[in-house]
Formats: C-alpha cells, structure tokens, sequence
C-alpha cells in the first residue's frame, strides 16, 4: 500500500493539513475494494482528485475511468448519456449509442455534482448501484454493468433530501463510505505553500520571473476566506504573475485583487433567500396597499375639515360632494338647505368669506360632475411603481433597489424584462 506522501507526490496534491491527510488515507484504505464512495466538500476544494486516487489503485485501473459532471448534462439528454438509447428513442436519436455505464464495464464512474441529478435518473442510478442493471432509453431489455461509482458533490444533502431533491435511499448506497474535504481557510498552514507553487508553474508557463509577496501581504493571505478555494487562490496567483510587472507584491496590491470580504463568490448559493423571495415580495406589495388606503382615508378626513371649517355659503354648496367622498351623512356636519347644482369655489375655502359675484366661472365646478376615483388594486401595476421609483431613487443601480426592495438582485432582474422596464 502507498503511503501518503507517495500518493500526493504522485497525483501533485499539495499540503500537509491534518483533515486532508486524514481523506487520502481513506481514499487509500477505501481503493481496493468495490466500496461507493461520496467525496464532499465546497466548490473548489479538489474533490475531482479522489476518484483518480480511488481508481489507480483499485483492481479496475486497468479499465476505463470515465468523469462525468451531472450539472452540466441537460435534463431531458442525461439518462441518454449514462444509459445509451434506442435508434428511434426521441427526435434526433438516428443510431444505437452506448451509455457510459456500458463504456465503463469493468472501470470506474466519476459522478461530479451528484447532487444535480433529475429525480428520475436517480431511481435509474440506484437500480445500478443495488443490482448493477440498466435499461437503455427506448428499448425494453436489461442489460448488466460492473462499474465502481464513486460520486461527489458539494450540496448539503441532508437538506435536499429534506426538500425532496434527492431520494435518500440512494443517498446511503452512495456514501457506503464518505470522504470529506476541508476547505481551504480550514487549512492555513497550506495556503501560502499553494501560492508559491501556483506562481511558480506560472512564471514557468508564461516565461516570467516568479512573485514574491511580503510579510504584510502574506498574512493577509493567511487570514481571508478564500469562499472559492483553492480554485480562487489559483485564479488569483494567476492574475497578479500576468499583470503586475513589479515582482514584489505588497498588501494594497493584493488586497487590490481580492474581493472585499463577505461579497458574494459565484460558490455561495444562497437558497434561503431565493425560496422567500415571493413571500417577502407579497408581503412588500401588501405594505403598500394599506399604506394606500390609509393615506386615501387621511386625504378624506382633511378635506371633510377643510369643507365644515369654511363658510356657511360654501358648507351648504358642497352637501352633494361630501355624500359622494362619504357615501353617507356625517353627523359632525351640520347643512341649512340641500343643492344639487350649487357651484363648488375652487379657492380654499378657510381663506377670508366668499361671495358668489366675486368669482369668475372658472372657478367654479358643478357638483354633478364630481365623481369618486376607485382605487387601483392591481397588484402588478403597484408592483411596477414600487420598482421604477426604487430604481429612480438608487440612480439604476439593481442591487441597492433590490436590497431597497427586500428582494434579490436576480428577482429584480427577471421582474424587469418581465415588465419591459
């Protein structure tokens, strides 16, 4: 048996943390056997570098080894992919052609991203994990396999099962053994190691003098999260060896090329806020209507008071458009005679007393044509006020209006091309 330090000699694994030693060891221990295995870990860590460990040293290296990434695969082209199909299965199925299950007989399967896979597949997937039997697409007779399958992933998958996203039967069939990789900011005395060697494979790529960094800038590269790992740190030894022409790189360059902690990396999936995105919109949009109608009740009430407060003439004209505003009789007001066709003086009616030869026409309105505005409940018209005035507020900027908003910066963006904003 190979020891460790042969292993990651052999396969250019670099770092001595503990946790990562601890999962080679049993990726050793775990090879000879026909054992699944279910690799864990964040995005970026290096789980792809299991597997190969797993099959080179297993009985089937001999045979083929065939990497797969779930995530990538269309829904409705995946069972074709690990399973074949008919000639005449669907549209575009002009030939026979073998799965990957039939490819790999004898080998070993590399299922990345395990996690992504459509709820029919998985059954397809379990059937070959408990009996080693597939069907292909289109066709009615069961064929046998004799594959390894070792599969990774970096969801929760306590929390898909929860969700009903992935079947926990098949969940226990592949982590007969599980291997879990730590991330990177859980291994701080490997990340400067992991640079040095990432600058030295670029300066040799690119025909350049290696970086170096400073004490100040290497302690910051000891204490920042690395949400992308060790496929982020890569990045960004690769950006400073081609960009910068000063060798010697201090903190405010670094930090120039980091993102400012807790910004959101593309391996962060946040899908807590995306699940009550149209709670917290509904909720939104619920707001604003009694805001609405409260404000509407304030205007009614001012404008009762503007209308008892003012003089008898005008208190008598306006009887018909109170009942109107109201729909019924206020007992705080008190009218000498009733007129349906009396004009309505558009002045404010608290100024000094007015009398009817002093107006000119245009200052009147008949009563009669007063009618009461109903008011708009349409929620998505409500919806789209709300967005152009939070966008007019921000100057444009989609994410200070969808954090105005209460919702995500990609709600916003599909609220916008679905209302042609």
């Amino acid at each position: 048996m190979e020891t460790v330090q042969a292993i990651k000699q052999r396969f250019e694994i670099i770092g001595n943390d503990p946790k990562l030693n601890r999962s080679i060891e049993k990726a050793i221990q775990v090879a000879p056997t026909d054992i699944s295995v279910l690799v864990t870990g964040e995005s970026g860590v290096g789980k792809e570098s299991i597997p190969k460990i797993i099959h080179s040293l297993s009985h089937r290296k001999h045979g083929k080894y065939i990497a797969v990434n779930c995530g990538a695969i269309p829904e409705g082209t995946i069972d074709s992919e690990l399973f074949g199909h008919e000639k005449g299965a669907f549209t575009g199925a002009t030939s026979t052609r073998e799965g990957y299950f039939e490819v790999a007989d004898g080998g070993t399967i590399f299922l990345d991203e395990v996690g992504e896979l459509p709820l029919t597949t998985q059954v397809r997937l379990l059937r070959v994990l408990e009996n080693g039997e597939f069907i292909k697409v289109g066709s009615s007779q069961v064929q046998k396999t004799n594959v390894r399958i070792v599969a990774a992933t970096n969801v929760n998958m306590f929390d898909a099962i929860e969700k009903g996203k992935f079947r926990e039967d098949l969940y226990y069939r592949l982590s007969t053994v599980e291997i879990l990789l730590p991330p990177l900011r859980e291994r701080k005395d490997d990340i400067h190691i992991l640079f040095r060697k990432f600058c030295s494979d670029f300066a040799h790529k690119y025909k350049m003098p290696p970086i170096k960094l400073t004490s100040e800038a290497v302690q910051h590269l000891l204490k920042y999260r690395w949400n992308g790992n060790i496929r982020q740190l890569r990045n960004i030894a690769e950006q400073i060896s081609v960009l910068e022409t000063n060798r010697d790189i201090n903190l405010q360059t670094l930090q120039h090329y980091l993102p400012t902690e807790g910004s959101n990396l593309p391996s962060v999936i946040n899908t807590k806020k995306n699940e009550n995105d149209f709670s917290n919109e509904r909720e939104i949009l619920y707001k604003v209507l009694f805001d609405m109608k409260a404000d509407l009740n304030d205007l009614k009430k001012l404008t009762l008071e503007l209308m008892q407060n003012g003089t008898t003439k005008v208190q008598e004209t306006n009887k018909n458009l109170i009942q109107r505003i109201y729909g019924q009789n206020d007992d705080t007001v008190h009218f000498e005679k009733e007129s349906k066709n009396e004009l309505i003086p558009l002045q404010n009616p608290i100024d000094s007393e007015v009398y009817e030869d002093d107006l000119d026409d245009e200052d009147y309105l008949f009563a009669e044509t007063v009618e009461e505005v109903e008011e708009t409940l349409s929620l998505e018209a409500k919806e789209i006020e709300l967005i152009k005035k939070s966008l007019e507020r921000n100057k444009g900027k989609r994410k200070a209006a969808a954090d105005e908003l209460g919702i995500s910066e990609r709600t916003l963006y599909r609220k916008i091309k679905q209302y042609d904003l």
